[in-house]
């Protein structure tokens, strides 16, 4: 052990001498006895966000980022809920939640199809566009921190504004990765490894936020701000070729047979890219609208009818826990198909989600917890596989100078349809059976619309490569 030398010559030990000394080493050790758990799991996850070349693309800081993002989004709906949901009556609720739809959601309607427009022309600054749209999102929580314990009126714009930057971020992310593609992981894993990352910082971040409303109602605001600046730094630090649009064009695609009168192309959008990524883009919006109509509609209905044995939050929980699970193995089975039959894949979570959802309609009131909870697992996991598959079929169908702009386009009109799901769910009755049947109903018209045709165009191979416009 080294030491040093007193005042009168007699040397002592490094970490002092005596009890004094003992201590301080008991402590050093304890220390390190502590951080070892959490310094061990750090270095795994970075083991895994930088596997197969992701670390040296770049692929790797945007998962983190992602992650970040998450946990944000996740303290912010802890508070909103705490204010807007639990703490008051079911009947007061129900008002305060519907006038949170009329002043966030429909604005945000008619706003979410010029946000990829908007994005697309702003191809050369994509990182100071997340980061725009994080620290926009720490300042409206340290706006809304003032205004959240009392749930006044003017809550709802910051929210508004929250959920325009959280959009914003998730299209520009989405139209980011195919520029940090490491040449060994396909787009499905790619997408896969950032939703892995989002779910996984959502868990994480729920109980922290529940923890900081402890505290206070303006608490997991406060965290969510200091969430949000770290992400501002992150959304910088990401590799400069985000920013670069070379060999990239905005996306006006037009069918082969578009351009005969005339011999010009069309102007077009995301319904002339071919019927694989058509099909794939109605049902990946069936299956959004449902998981907006689930959230709404089971929110107030086990508030109102918890299930059997369990109190609200419980049976909340339950449902969150089950609906996660499913997103994250829908997530993990995307990753592991790669890009291998994209179209029967979308066709079959179809028939999955409807058959079960038909299931539901029809034993909701002989077991009604094993009805939601499996409705709630299969949502997610065929939202999940059914997204991971339309990407596939972006990436192949679509000619790589649109392709991240079809990336931005499809992202908008998905989030079009989780608000439409979340608007009828809010509006009807609390009875189980009709719910069930509604939700039968939405996943039954996607269905109709591109299930013969996914069917199709996997038998054919995919769909021709567009002309660009």
């Amino acid at each position: 052990m080294s030491s040093r030398t007193s005042s009168r010559g007699v040397p002592v030990p490094a970490g002092g001498g005596g009890a004094e000394g003992r201590a301080r080493r008991a402590g050093r050790a304890a220390g390190r006895a502590l951080r070892r758990p959490f310094t061990g799991v750090a270095r795994r996850l970075r083991r895994v966000t930088h596997a197969h070349g992701a670390g040296e693309s770049g692929l790797a800081k945007l998962i983190e980022l992602h992650a970040v993002n998450s946990a944000g989004d996740m303290m912010i709906t802890v508070a909103l809920a705490s204010t807007v949901f639990f703490s008051v009556p079911t009947n007061e609720a129900r008002g305060r939640v519907a006038l949170y739809l009329a002043v966030t959601m429909a604005p945000f309607a008619l706003l979410a199809p010029v946000v990829g427009p908007l994005l697309d022309r702003v191809p050369h600054g994509r990182r100071a566009a997340m980061a725009g749209a994080m620290l926009a999102r720490a300042l409206l929580a340290l706006t809304m921190s003032g205004a959240v314990a009392g749930g006044g009126l003017q809550l709802y714009p910051a929210a508004l504004g929250v959920l325009v930057a959280s959009k914003a971020y998730g299209v520009v992310r989405s139209a980011v990765v195919p520029r940090l593609l490491p040449p060994r992981i396909s787009l499905v894993k790619a997408n896969s490894r950032v939703t892995l990352a989002g779910l996984v910082a959502t868990g994480l971040a729920a109980p922290a936020g529940a923890g900081l409303h402890l505290l206070g109602p303006a608490w997991p605001l406060y965290g969510a701000f200091v969430v949000f600046v770290a992400g501002t730094c992150l959304s910088l630090s990401l590799p400069h070729k985000v920013d670069s649009a070379r060999g990239e064009a905005r996306a006006r695609l037009a069918s082969g047979e578009a351009g005969a009168a005339g011999g010009r192309p069309v102007k077009a959008g995301l319904r002339t890219v071919g019927p694989s990524v058509l099909h794939g883009l109605q049902a990946n919006a069936a299956l959004r609208a449902l998981s907006g109509f689930l959230t709404f509609f089971l929110a107030f209905l086990l508030r109102a009818q918890p299930l059997g044995g369990l109190g609200a939050a419980a049976s909340l929980g339950l449902v969150a826990v089950a609906a996660g699970a499913g997103n994250a193995l829908g997530t993990a089975v995307g990753a592991w198909l790669k890009a291998r039959g994209p179209e029967p894949i979308v066709a079959a979570v179809l028939g999955l989600a409807l058959g079960v959802t038909v299931l539901a309609a029809v034993f909701y009131g002989v077991m009604a917890v094993v009805v939601v909870t499996a409705v709630a697992a299969t949502a997610g996991l065929c939202q999940a596989l059914a997204k991971l598959s339309l990407d596939a079929m972006i990436q192949r169908d679509v000619p790589e100078g649109v392709r991240t702009s079809a990336f931005a386009r499809s992202e908008t009109a998905l989030q079009l349809a989780w608000v439409v799901g979340g608007a009828i769910g809010i509006s009807l009755p609390l009875i189980g059976v009709v719910g069930m049947v509604v939700a039968a109903g939405l996943v039954a018209v996607g269905a109709a619309l591109a299930g013969r045709g996914l069917l199709g165009a996997g038998r054919r191979g995919g769909s021709a490569a567009p002309r660009v416009a």
